[in-house]
């Protein structure tokens, strides 16, 4: 008889479940949405509206753009009480933090 994935997990010791969930977590958070990190960090479209200046809906309509400016952006995180960074990757080498982007176009 085949196990459901519950019962699977279920089976399993506490300490791997627990470092399942752990890298689940992780995993999720790699790939959130603006709406899934505000809900996350328990915001709601009308506190970052108040924050930003700017209506309801428009909080709304950015949050389901694909494009936007790296200033707009760095807005939206910094509303939220966070700091964006630019990290640039390459296949045979580190990993490239850009520096100067985000804050410049702030400066405005």
């Amino acid at each position: 008889m085949t196990k459901s994935l519950t019962e699977k997990l279920g089976s399993l010791p506490k300490n791997r479940q627990e470092s399942i969930q752990i890298r689940t977590n992780e995993l999720i958070a790699e790939e959130m949405t603006l709406r899934d990190l505000r809900l996350a960090l328990k915001k709601t479209q009308h506190d970052l509206s108040l924050a930003l200046h700017m209506k309801q809906d428009g909080i709304s309509r950015l949050e389901k753009r694909s494009d936007m400016l790296l200033s707009t952006l760095s807005k939206y995180i910094k509303a939220m009480g966070g700091t964006l960074k630019l990290t640039a990757e390459f296949p045979n080498r580190p990993s490239v933090e850009i520096h100067g982007v985000a804050e410049l176009a702030i400066i405005k």
